[in-house]
């Protein structure tokens, strides 16, 4: 098999061999159900009490502010279905962005058919939504509002800071979905005043199929899936052991490493961006310059198409994306590059290169390289790059 060169973190993540080492006494030695009573269910009980406060730790939270879940889908679900339910007595006025996860709306999308009213906040250029914006969308009937952390395609870090300072001065709750940011970024949910926080284990390090919900003490959420009492009476079903052993250990190794990551990620995402920009012309970086991910680069082409680049990138090995994997299949632009004012041929012709902590200089030269080639070359099969060019001479 070819050497790979893996850009593609913020699809998933390698798991790390000390997080499946972690892992795997839970499917051969300790596989006891940890809701039974006897002792042999005694380490897996330990063990999620352990994962869980490692959560509760990275977070500034407390355990029992900690409910696993399968991920950020799930996650992101619960939490807008169940606060809908829960304060609907109070109001049925929810606020978002147009550029949030599809989890977020399609959830949105069916509490509108539920008789919800939703705002969605548009973004600047960059992305980043405006406070004022944020305040003048704000109503008696208002009972949750729900902003991303920091966006999953283009990178921006949204003020959630200021925004949760505004929800909770209106005495609205306040959920942000985290699943790009946690553990790439440091988050305090008292300092944020964060209500809820979605996170999935897979996009730091840890394996699929887990993730948490944060929910601050005192909101009446009710369950979200019925049967059991797993997760004090909220979220039924037989835990995941092994994989919520995983993403605490992915959680306890990411926190220690977060800023060094960061630094590092940084200083070659910077490269990225430099190189691309000055030596391909007519590119667009989308997202804010430095108000990003510290992994994250997203850039339109102008004359090309995205999908054509990704599949001559994987011909070289390269492993990219056009933006989020959960709408990989789909032929329409992404809705995000389509809220920050991009055209729809523009934003077709985009590409998101994401970065870990084990990519280096040469991978990113090579990419580079390799990208230069492929966009002459797709330019140069372009009617619209030729009349482009021929305009430009006259």
């Amino acid at each position: 098999m070819k050497k790979v060169i893996y850009l593609d973190n913020a699809a998933t993540t390698k798991v790390r061999p000390e997080v499946v080492e972690a892992m795997l006494p839970f499917y051969t030695e300790y596989y006891g159900n940890p809701s039974a009573v006897y002792e042999f269910s005694t380490p897996c009980k330990e063990a999620l009490a352990k994962a869980r406060e490692t959560v509760a730790n990275a977070l500034g939270a407390k355990d029992n502010e900690i409910y696993f879940t399968n991920g950020g889908s799930e996650s992101d679900n619960w939490a807008l279905i169940a606060t809908a339910e829960a304060y609907a007595s109070k109001g049925k006025h929810i606020i978002t962005t147009k550029i949030e996860h599809h989890a977020i709306l399609h959830t949105c999308e069916y509490l509108e058919k539920r008789g919800y009213e939703i705002t969605y906040l548009p973004v600047d250029e960059y992305g980043s939504v405006s406070i004022d914006e944020l305040k003048k969308a704000i109503r008696p009937d208002t009972i949750l509002i729900s902003v991303m952390f920091a966006n999953n395609e283009i990178g921006t870090i949204q003020p959630i800071r200021e925004i949760g300072e505004i929800a909770h001065e209106n005495g609205i709750i306040f959920h942000t979905d985290a699943v790009q940011a946690f553990c790439h970024e440091p988050i305090n949910v008292d300092e944020y005043h964060i209500d809820m926080l979605s996170a999935s284990g897979h996009k730091f390090h840890g394996p699929k199929g887990v993730g948490f919900l944060y929910i601050r003490k005192g909101l009446k959420l009710r369950s979200f899936i019925h049967g059991g009492a797993q997760e004090r009476k909220r979220r039924a079903g037989t835990e995941n052991v092994p994989g919520i052993v995983g993403l605490g250990k992915a959680v306890e190794i990411g926190m220690a490493e977060l800023e060094n990551n960061k630094k590092k990620e940084t200083e070659l995402r910077d490269y990225l961006i430099g190189r691309v920009m000055d030596e391909i012309p007519y590119t667009r970086l989308n997202g804010h310059r430095t108000n990003r991910l510290s992994n994250n680069a997203n850039f339109a082409f102008q004359f090309i198409e995205g999908e054509s680049l990704l599949i001559m990138l994987d011909m070289d090995g390269i492993c990219g994306s056009s933006g989020s994997a959960c709408t990989s299949g789909s032929l329409d632009p992404s809705h995000v590059l389509l809220a920050i004012g991009l055209p729809h041929e523009i934003a077709h012709g985009s590409l998101r290169l994401t970065l870990s902590e084990e990519t280096t200089k040469e991978e990113i030269d090579h990419t580079v390289d390799c990208l230069k080639k492929i966009v002459e070359k797709l330019r140069a099969m372009s009617p619209l790059y030729e009349d482009f060019i021929k305009k430009n001479r006259k």
